[in-house]
């Protein structure tokens, strides 16, 4: 799983710098997995430069390995290709039965009825993606296709992701839908005590404060202090310790801007490696925050290099369908997050947390400012989510 992880972080890199080139005094959530997921999907029936396009933004080239989809045997699709195997098996390893979080990814391919898909490639979709095609009548109604998909996705999501498509984004030209959403609500490991949240002052980037609702508890947590960076960051894990959210704030003079701009990989795995982060007592103190982000993802591929996969002139999409107009119309990802003060408190105290040597003084994590928190798999490594809180 190195090879995906790593893609996973750059492709949640690129795609966060992206997005904050455009709105970057503006909060930002978005899951970096669900959106591999999705066009995973769609690379599985992508060809030449159209595929190649694909595996670079999706940082898949560095992935050794065949990278060739070929469906001439339906009993080898997880054959077909390394890095679909890897998808196809990741998932079940981040989402298991008995995780004590509620993850639910909404993937699904809405086709025009006039369109003609290869069987092999719907069989190979759902086999490695667990997701399938639904034909609509995007032309003659498209409308009471918006409508369809939108059911769909609130019912795939718990209610929460709703309206996904606002009214008049699907259009009688669409040709084909990647519908993309995904929930997320997890218990903290050590939970806040409402009783303990007060009003405190949250520092806008233009100088400006805002009042915000902040949890605060003291505990044994792992946290790093990056000097060269000015930075902090603080790993809060979720029930079971399988999850965990890490929060990167800038501390000091220094401004979140300037974190941004130092981020890539490098800087992420060396920030956020065990090797900095340290169990030490630590006063927590976190913003209760909700965000629900919408983003139309066309432009934004667009901007990466996956220009081919939305001409109908170059798209070579003939893996999913014989259709020479095949292309995809649209990519929209919405996601939602809650973070508050909810969790379950360990059972009883733990041997690890006996053992640990007590600083002489708590370490402070005061989150009065704008800073970066991405959700991950420990195991794995793999980002779920990644956002920015900057405006309350």
């Amino acid at each position: 799983m190195g090879s995906l992880s790593t893609a996973n972080v750059e492709f949640c890199l690129d795609v966060f710098k992206e997005l904050n080139s455009h709105s970057a005094g503006d909060n930002i959530f978005f899951s970096p997995l669900s959106l591999l997921y999705a066009l995973s999907m769609i690379l599985l029936g992508a060809r030449t430069r159209s595929a190649e396009q694909m595996e670079k933004v999706l940082h898949f080239n560095h992935v050794v390995g065949p990278l060739k989809s070929d469906f001439q045997d339906s009993s080898k699709c997880l054959q077909a290709e390394r890095i679909h195997s890897e998808l196809g098996a990741l998932f079940p390893q981040i989402n298991q039965p008995d995780s004590n979080y509620t993850l639910s990814i909404a993937n699904r391919l809405y086709g025009s009825k006039v369109m003609t898909f290869h069987q092999q490639y719907l069989n190979c979709s759902e086999k490695i993606y667990g997701a399938r095609l639904q034909t609509v009548d995007f032309e003659h109604s498209p409308e009471e296709a918006r409508q369809t998909i939108n059911a769909w996705v609130e019912s795939q999501t718990n209610g929460k992701v709703t309206d996904l498509f606002q009214r008049g984004t699907i259009d009688p030209s669409s040709i084909m839908v990647l519908v993309n959403a995904i929930y997320f609500k997890g218990q903290w490991q050590y939970k806040f005590q409402e009783r303990e949240t007060t009003k405190a002052p949250f520092e806008l980037s233009e100088g400006k404060s805002v009042t915000v609702e902040m949890m605060y508890q003291s505990g044994i947590f792992k946290l790093a202090f990056i000097k060269e960076a000015q930075l902090q960051v603080l790993e809060l894990p979720y029930v079971n310790n399988i999850l965990s959210m890490l929060i990167l704030l800038p501390v000091g003079t220094a401004k979140l801007e300037q974190i941004e701009e130092q981020l890539n990989l490098k800087t992420f795995q060396q920030w956020t490696s065990p090797s900095n982060l340290m169990e030490r007592e630590v006063e927590v103190h976190i913003p209760r925050f909700k965000l629900e982000m919408t983003y139309e993802m066309n432009s934004l591929l667009k901007s990466l290099g996956m220009t081919d996969i939305f001409d109908q002139r170059k798209a070579d999409l003939s893996g999913m369908s014989p259709a020479k107009t095949m292309h995809l119309s649209k990519v929209i990802h919405k996601s939602y997050v809650d973070v508050n003060e909810a969790g379950t408190e360990a059972a009883a105290a733990t041997g690890d947390v006996i053992v640990v040597k007590r600083l002489p003084i708590r370490a402070q994590f005061l989150a009065n400012r704008p800073f970066l928190f991405f959700i991950r798999h420990t195991h794995t490594n793999t980002i779920l989510f990644c956002g920015k809180f900057a405006s309350p």
